[in-house]
């Protein structure tokens, strides 16, 4: 799938994951800690109520490299929120690995965790009213996270931070307004800036566009994508929002628990020498060698059961099998 660049905006989309890489590498201080900024590995998170067991995720495996921005996509209870909570600290995990930097999810202790969801990671939750304090202005919004925790500079630093970072997501002109005054939009903006008001690693983002009409999400997101090339910070935005997941480079789609396939866009220079975007669709591969086939290619060959494999030199064929009438 291809799109020209002018309709896509690749060059600015290109352009944007460049930054973003070399911010991510100063982050890093120059060591190699570009990969696996965010590793899960057999990861399973189990609920129990009244003696039923819900398995919401079933051994998901997933790497996110530092200083991406990555879009994960899935059907309602596909497990996509469980592992938002998991990863931003909300939620504990019942097996597997769950790393975010240099913090092991499954062993933290509570004083860890506390200071994992303070310095580490930062989040923007869907419902616009859950994220600000509604009699604080938004300067005061961004500030505070910064006073809670003890960081360096004074009164004034933290002032003129909060003010360049409502700069950023574009928002400056409402630093004196509070939540009332500000539109659903401006609201989520605000919160993007008080989730990176400590400097996090890592910014999660559940539904940010979920309540927002299609402009007002672009905006936001556009907003995301500033906080990702100009500070480094490794997003990770869990969406039912199509226009949103085609905006990133890399898709990661959950289903039944289990990352199941992944989109990956690069932006090409044609042989006229115009840009353009190329999507290319895979199947996700686990340790043990399982895969989902997409629903679609199930349904169009009525796949049941059992299917038969054939390798061939280049590729693995895959075929209905033989079905019994008992």
């Amino acid at each position: 799938m291809t799109a020209t660049a002018e309709s896509e905006g690749v060059p600015d989309l290109a352009e944007l994951q460049r930054r973003a890489a070399r911010r991510a590498a100063e982050r890093a201080g120059g060591r190699d800690r570009l990969r696996g900024h965010i590793v899960c590995d057999g990861l399973v998170r189990i609920f129990k109520s009244e003696g039923v067991e819900v398995v919401a995720l079933q051994g998901l495996d997933l790497v996110i490299d530092r200083g991406e921005l990555v879009a994960i996509v899935g059907a309602s209870g596909s497990g996509k929120s469980t592992l938002l909570n998991i990863l931003s600290g909300l939620d504990t995990p019942t097996a597997g690995i769950a790393r975010v930097a240099d913090y092991d999810l499954l062993t933290l202790s509570h004083r860890r965790r506390l200071s994992y969801r303070r310095k580490v990671v930062g989040f923007v939750w869907q419902q616009t009213g859950r994220n600000l304090l509604p009699y604080l202005t938004a300067r005061e919004n961004v500030e505070l996270p910064m006073r809670l925790a003890g960081r360096a500079g004074g009164r004034r630093a933290r002032r003129t931070r909060a003010g360049e970072l409502l700069e950023t997501v574009g928002v400056g002109h409402c630093a004196d307004r509070r939540p009332g005054q500000l539109s659903g939009g401006e609201q989520q903006r605000c919160a993007i800036a008080v989730a990176v008001a400590n400097d996090p690693e890592v910014l999660f983002a559940d539904e940010p566009t979920g309540e927002l009409d299609e402009a007002t999400g672009a905006e936001v997101f556009a907003a995301l994508r500033a906080i990702n090339a100009e500070l480094g910070v490794t997003v990770v935005v869990v969406t039912h929002d199509q226009a949103v997941a085609t905006q990133v480079r890399r898709t990661v789609a959950i289903r039944d628990g289990r990352t199941s396939s992944e989109v990956r866009r690069t932006a090409r220079i044609g042989a006229d020498g115009s840009a353009e975007l190329v999507s290319e669709e895979y199947a996700v591969l686990d340790r043990a060698g399982r895969m989902q086939l997409p629903a679609a290619f199930v349904d169009a060959l009525s796949l049941r059961d059992r299917v038969r494999l054939t390798l061939e030199p280049d590729h693995v064929r895959v075929r209905p099998g033989e079905r019994s009438d008992s």
